[in-house]
């Protein structure tokens, strides 16, 4: 089977983006439950963890799903940008009461490691954001016998995914929440609505696309199939299901959120991501350049964002969030992939008798 034919097969065209923080195992494997392809957010997993979180995705569903990595690149920075970062954030952690972090050994799992025992587990599909694999490592999962997706937000990232071999392409558009998975070109130039980034990736590519990005009910899933795309990829849409984790203040925080509330911003982990605007967005927005580069300063605002948390204080708190938020609705995440679809089915079938042809009149 291909990875086009496994997403044809699907009953539900919807993965569930990994979300870290604001999902895991539970979620993941009731919208693969529910028809869909549920989505293990495999970066917080040390290497030697991997293997029990895929077999315990497979002993919980015989449905497929898939884990994804975030390819954070070894961290070394200088003990001065540590300094000056810390510095930069130590009026926030003292108005918490918190601590600063002292030095850590390490900022993230090592990705190499990680990679290496996902290749060993072997999920039915695995998928990347940040950079590129290469070819012998997308050839190493297909030995074991994974598809591999790869995350764009250019045409150029799509055609660098399908020159190594990958089996489709998440097409990630600037209303996409979380980190965005630019690699090749800054933010600016990496920022491309999702419409028109699926429509000219199915143009350069010959591989299924995913569209991401401002999907949050069954009339974006219908219009992005329309527009080519094999499946839709909606994380946003889960932040208020019943198996989320992001917990009370997050929610809140969502539920109160007027319209256009969000935006990107460098300055909670050193790489641009989606999130509602808050005091910490708007304040470090002048220095958000000069923090230091993920994982780096992600690391370095964790218990800050931890302790705003236990505080209930939004306004130190990382709120990823896309575009169309407003639209999000709580209810278990299996029921609401059905209900999405069953919305795209009407929305198809309006569709359908709006456009269809008709004897001119005499």
């Amino acid at each position: 089977m291909s990875f086009a034919a496994l997403l044809k097969a699907l009953p539900i065209p919807i993965l569930q983006a990994p979300m870290v923080g604001a999902s895991f195992d539970v979620m993941a494997v009731a919208v693969s439950r529910a028809g869909g392809l549920g989505v293990l957010a495999g970066a917080t997993v040390a290497p030697a963890d991997m293997a029990a979180a895929v077999d315990s995705l497979r002993a919980q569903t015989d449905a497929p799903f898939a884990v994804n990595l975030l390819m954070a690149p070894p961290a070394r920075p200088e003990p001065s940008e540590v300094d000056a970062a810390l510095a930069r954030l130590a009026p926030w952690y003292a108005e918490l009461g918190a601590p600063l972090p002292a030095l850590p050994s390490s900022f993230s799992h090592d990705f190499e490691a990680q990679l290496d025992a996902l290749t060993r587990a072997a999920p039915p599909v695995a998928s990347f954001a940040f950079s590129v694999l290469t070819r012998e490592q997308v050839d190493a999962l297909h030995a074991a016998g994974s598809y591999v997706v790869g995350t764009a937000n250019t045409v150029a990232e799509a055609r660098a995914w399908a020159e190594v071999g990958a089996d489709g392409i998440c097409a990630q558009g600037f209303e996409a929440g979380g980190h965005h998975a630019y690699f090749l070109e800054d933010i600016e130039a990496s920022s491309v609505g999702t419409m028109a980034l699926v429509a000219t990736v199915l143009e350069a590519v010959d591989l299924p696309v995913i569209a991401a990005g401002g999907i949050m009910d069954g009339r974006g899933v219908a219009a992005a199939l329309a527009l080519g795309a094999s499946a839709v990829q909606m994380g946003s849409a889960f932040l208020l299901s019943d198996e989320a984790t992001n917990g009370p203040t997050w929610q809140a925080a969502l539920r109160d959120a007027p319209d256009d509330a969000t935006r990107l911003t460098r300055a909670f982990s050193g790489r641009y991501a989606r999130g509602l605007e808050n005091r910490f967005v708007r304040e470090m927005r002048g220095v958000q350049e000069d923090v230091p580069a993920y994982p780096v300063q992600n690391r370095l605002t964790q218990a800050m964002r931890a302790a705003a948390d236990k505080a209930g204080d939004p306004e130190m708190m990382s709120l990823w969030a896309g575009q169309a938020v407003t639209l999000a609705r709580p209810g278990q995440a299996g029921e609401l992939v059905k209900l999405w679809w069953a919305q795209a089915q009407e929305t198809a079938k309006a569709l359908a008798e709006r456009t269809a042809l008709r004897p001119p009149k005499p």
